[in-house]
């Protein structure tokens, strides 16, 4: 057992200097003449695959033509009518599961066209463009239509819906717009406030009033939206974090991950931001790997990931866990928490439970092992956690808004997407595909009225 009576918590582990080197762009843009090589292993493949395992189904090799032949607008422009989002798609989108998992190049030479950074050398050639509106918005059709949620989904719905001629209320619970864009990716995966460069470009085309500051709290608001509107679209997110239920889990030095991510986000300062010693950070997921590497370049000498099942069972994809193993987070599987150790009133460890597979059941072996800690930080999944929507009638499976496939919900005129609707992959990319994809569903139920 490894355990202290001093917890270590404190800011200022670095050198000034160094929070600026160790925050820094994790995956520079690619030059002019690395993207025109790049380009050039493009095979232009018909029926391409990649375009086919892209949930917004970009036409890749369509963008990656232009790049070769130096049409970089025109790239753009591929990329985000079917990607509004494009941009931050190229920054944090698990590409090595989606797009460049399928590329043909793996059968041949192992190494895929690097899609996802190609996809960034283009979209950010036309934000810092002199004109980087490439889309106008159709004649107004009189109809109005709330979008409750300004993250990935809600802002990929917004801007659709805006270019089609309708009028869009953006409503955001957050002092600023942008969701997880803004709040929950690690800080060297989206620098240089992108996600607001962004936001900007999408708000750019006309049509969209954002409110920020408003939150749904009764039932009575939400059906007022339904008088007051044509249309909603619910893509507020996971607002809520699941807790561990175990003893010490509302000690000093215990924090949700995300709200460490988003405090780490939202900082001008990060020499001022406290971190642990030694950190440990219970969870599988991309956001366990955001914080728990994020916890590393704050100065933390020693940080632990555990997760209660094996590697293959990792939510986190592999170069996830691999960037996370590379920057010296030590994993361990098979753990499940029992307890959060007190010293003083503080964190000092965590008392794991041993797991084994029993019939496919997870069950405890009956041994322990103990794991110092300062600090603590809970990653195991998020949820609505909004008793509201229940309460105005939305049919709910689980903890999410059940839906058709286009997105539209039990009740009329209402549609979801995004982490917030059942069964998705709680990734940017869908979230936009979910957006798009109820946008077109509500422009066509608008039209036949």
């Amino acid at each position: 057992m490894h355990t202290s009576v001093h917890p270590d918590l404190r800011a200022n582990r670095l050198d000034a200097d160094e929070y600026a080197l160790r925050f820094a762009d994790a995956s520079p843009p690619l030059s002019k003449g690395q993207a025109l090589l790049e380009a050039e292993r493009c095979l232009y493949c018909f029926d391409a695959p990649c375009a086919i395992a892209c949930p917004t189904h970009i036409d890749v090799p369509s963008f990656i033509r232009r790049i070769a032949e130096g049409n970089l607008r025109g790239a753009a422009k591929a990329i985000l009518e079917a990607n509004p989002l494009g941009g931050m798609c190229a920054r944090v989108c698990p590409t090595e599961n989606l797009c460049e998992q399928v590329c043909v190049h793996n059968t041949q030479s192992a190494q895929p066209v690097a899609i996802g950074r190609l996809q960034r050398y283009a979209t950010d050639a036309l934000m810092q463009s002199a004109q980087p509106q490439i889309f106008t918005r159709a004649a107004s059709t009189g109809k109005k239509i709330a979008v409750l949620g300004a993250g990935p989904a809600g802002l990929a719905c917004a801007h659709t819906l805006a270019r089609l001629g309708h009028e869009v209320l953006l409503l955001d619970a957050h002092e600023k717009a942008g969701g997880l864009n803004e709040y929950g990716l690690a800080s060297y995966k989206t620098t240089d406030n992108f996600a607001q460069t962004e936001l900007q470009w999408l708000l750019g085309v006309g049509g969209i009033e954002l409110r920020t500051g408003w939150k749904l709290e009764t039932a009575a608001q939400f059906d007022s939206l339904r008088a007051d509107f044509d249309a909603l679209f619910l893509g507020m997110g996971l607002a809520a974090t699941h807790q561990l239920g175990v003893p010490g889990e509302e000690l000093a030095g215990v924090q949700d991950a995300v709200e460490f991510i988003a405090t780490l986000r939202q900082s001008t300062d990060l020499s001022a931001l406290p971190i642990g010693r030694r950190v440990i950070v219970i969870g599988g997921g991309m956001t366990a790997v955001d914080a728990a590497v994020q916890s590393r370049l704050l100065g933390a000498d020693e940080v632990h990931m555990v997760y209660r099942r094996g590697p293959e069972q990792m939510s986190a994809s592999k170069a996830e866990q691999e960037w996370a193993q590379t920057h010296g987070v030590t994993f361990h599987h098979w753990l499940t928490p029992l307890e959060v150790v007190a010293s003083n009133g503080h964190a000092s460890a965590v008392k794991f439970s041993r797991q084994q597979l029993i019939d496919g059941k997870l069950c405890a072996t009956g041994q322990t092992e103990t794991l110092a800690a300062d600090m603590v930080l809970k990653a195991i999944g998020q949820r609505l956690g909004n008793a509201v929507l229940a309460e105005a009638g939305l049919q709910m499976q689980g903890d999410r808004i059940a839906t058709d496939d286009a997105g539209q919900t039990n009740l009329k005129g209402v549609w979801a997407g995004g982490d917030c609707r059942a069964g998705g992959l709680e990734l940017t990319v869908q979230a936009v595909a979910h957006g798009k994809q109820s946008a077109l569903a509500i422009h066509a139920a608008l039209s036949t009225h």
